[in-house]
């Protein structure tokens, strides 16, 4: 019998090993056809009306939370504090490391040494639990490039740097330098929890520099260029340098009813994966919170006011964001009026809501079996993670709950959750990203005034005119994928962009169709490396976290199976 064991257990970590080579270096539908000559068996066919996929995922998930850098949540991971009245965080043996801080970083950063930034030239400092609530930093598509100075990356106080007070700060980490502040597994517990149980990638990148509606229009279309329609001026735009705009800040979208009157509103022309979604029928929504103008919250606040009070940073907030929603932009995907569906088992098809949900939504779905094919969920804003309003805690308990609950649903076997984010705040980080797209214009600043050098520059929507204002990569964010067929305790070095999300969903359902028109999903990264398509599942994975501190719930209050033999490792 142990013969027996221990020849299966070898079976399967051969498996698991040559797993990851061949995911490095197969196209989803060839890896579909291997793992269905292996006899595994779930390479292209749906079940029942359900499309086919390419891999397993019959569902996937993208929370799209805000503003935060990859050194900001993981820099010293998997190594926390564990400081007194902390939720404690201990790695498990054999963690993989990070492309993180290191020694060095921390004690003689470019940033202290660098005179520009004046008396706020200081190392990375931990920021506790008890200082959750910190300053919004400036995080502006030229403020950004002229932090990164080059690739130094060193200029972050000066450039991007706010402050307030924090719970036992000094004056140095409550002014500028709070740019320099990084939280552990101590705070972002939950996060740390899953990148120790699934997996996470130390090499994704914003395919942009800039604030919110940028990255949010990069997830869904991989195109900033080609605004067609602006009003109240052109404060959130900048010259593509043929007579067009493209998108730099956050502009609400025309058209809207939350929008504001008097902000500058913008419409965006091309497609986005919505409209490749609708011509396959694929079960498709955007959920966000607030976005239901019918509810009334328990404070009596209702329509476009919707708000909440977060009880860690004592702001009250609007739930709903209209420069977070990104189909709102387009209008062959727009519900302008926020339209409520027909029904909840009309979710995720075409009707009045054109796809365009409320965060509540979502969970009626759920519950009622009809989860659409693609969801992309974004929080009440005091639960999105955005530094000023939001904080770490009250972002913990949002993606905590929505993972909770699909662990819990007859989906979870053949779901993937993917975490991201649409900017970094301008929070610091020390990875300067690749040199992928270049402009030259009055608001590029990275390698000199009106300079951003890159391999080349990429096209308008009509995918042959270089536009400019679209510097890129931006800055290194948290990528996590949390799934039943997510590698274990593994760390992804695959370089990847907001984009890359887009092209999982095309090589997934569409069989590698690209929106074309100038996006970046042609030449992004892919997410494979994340996944083990040809291990076969042995178990359905699942890791139950307490909402508040991030911890595992113990054995007789929820648990959680794990693989008895890891394949962790680097990608």
């Amino acid at each position: 019998m142990r013969k027996l064991l221990a020849a299966g257990i070898a079976c399967v970590l051969t498996l698991s090993g040559a797993s990851i080579v061949v995911a490095q270096q197969t196209d989803p539908a060839e890896a579909a056809s291997a793992t269905e000559a292996l006899g595994f068996g779930f390479g292209h066919g749906g079940h029942g009306s359900d499309p086919r996929t390419a891999t397993p995922i019959r569902h996937v998930v993208v929370i799209f939370q805000e503003n935060v850098s990859f050194d900001h949540y993981f820099g010293t991971y998997p190594f926390a504090a564990n400081a007194k009245g902390e939720p404690a965080f201990y790695a498990r043996p054999f963690t993989p490391p990070v492309n993180g801080l290191t020694h060095r970083l921390l004690t003689d950063n470019p940033n202290a040494s660098n005179t520009g930034n004046a008396d706020a030239a200081i190392n990375p400092f931990r920021l506790t639990r008890a200082q959750a609530a910190t300053a919004d930093q400036d995080h502006g598509y030229t403020s950004e490039q002229r932090a990164f100075h080059g690739g130094r990356m060193d200029l972050f106080p000066l450039y991007t740097g706010r402050g307030e007070t924090l719970p036992g700060g000094d004056a140095a980490e409550e002014g500028k330098g709070q740019v320099m502040g990084y939280y552990d597994g101590n705070t972002v517990t939950a996060y740390w929890n899953y990148a120790q149980n699934f997996a996470m990638s130390d090499n994704h990148y914003g395919t942009g520099f800039g604030p919110s509606t940028p990255g949010a229009v990069n997830v869904i279309a991989g195109q900033t260029a080609g605004v067609i329609d602006t009003l109240n001026g052109t404060g959130a735009e900048t010259d593509d340098g043929h007579g067009g705009l493209t998108m730099i800040g956050d502009p609400d979208p025309i058209g809207d009813v939350c929008s504001s009157p008097t902000a500058n509103q913008v419409t965006m022309g091309g497609r986005n994966i919505g409209d490749l979604l609708n011509e396959r029928n694929i079960t498709w929504g955007w959920f966000q919170g607030g976005f239901d103008l019918t509810r009334t919250n328990d404070d009596g606040s209702t329509g476009c006011t919707r708000r909440h009070l977060s009880s860690v940073t004592h702001t009250t907030s609007n739930d709903y964001s209209q420069h977070h929603e990104p189909f709102q932009y387009y209008p062959s995907t727009a519900n302008p009026t926020h339209a409520r569906p027909t029904s909840v088992a009309t979710i995720g098809k075409t009707d009045a809501a054109n796809h365009q949900y409320d965060i509540e939504d979502f969970y009626d779905a759920l519950d009622a079996n009809n989860l659409p094919a693609v969801s992309f969920l974004k929080a009440p804003a005091y639960q999105d993670g955005h530094a000023g309003y939001s904080d770490p805690l009250d972002e913990q308990a949002f993606v905590v709950h929505v993972i909770n609950t699909l662990q819990q649903s007859a989906e979870w076997k053949d779901t993937a959750v993917i975490i991201a984010y649409d900017d970094s705040d301008g929070w610091y980080d020390h990875q300067a990203p690749p040199r992928m797209n270049a402009s030259v214009g009055s608001t590029d600043a990275l390698d000199g005034d009106g300079v951003c050098k890159g391999h080349g520059t990429l096209p308008g929507l009509d995918g042959k005119t270089p536009a400019q204002g679209r510097c890129g990569f931006g800055p290194r964010l948290p990528l996590l994928v949390v799934s039943p067929w997510a590698r274990e305790n593994m760390v992804d070095h695959s370089v990847t962009d907001q984009s890359s999300i887009t092209r999982f969903i095309e090589d997934n359902w569409l069989s590698g169709k690209r929106i074309g028109g100038g996006s970046t999903d042609a030449q992004a990264g892919r997410l494979d490396g994340m996944f083990d398509f040809f291990l076969p599942r042995l178990f359905d994975r699942k890791l139950i976290l307490d909402e508040s501190t991030g911890q595992p719930r113990q054995a007789g209050g929820g648990g959680w199976p794990h693989w008895p033999f890891g394949n962790g490792g680097h990608g």
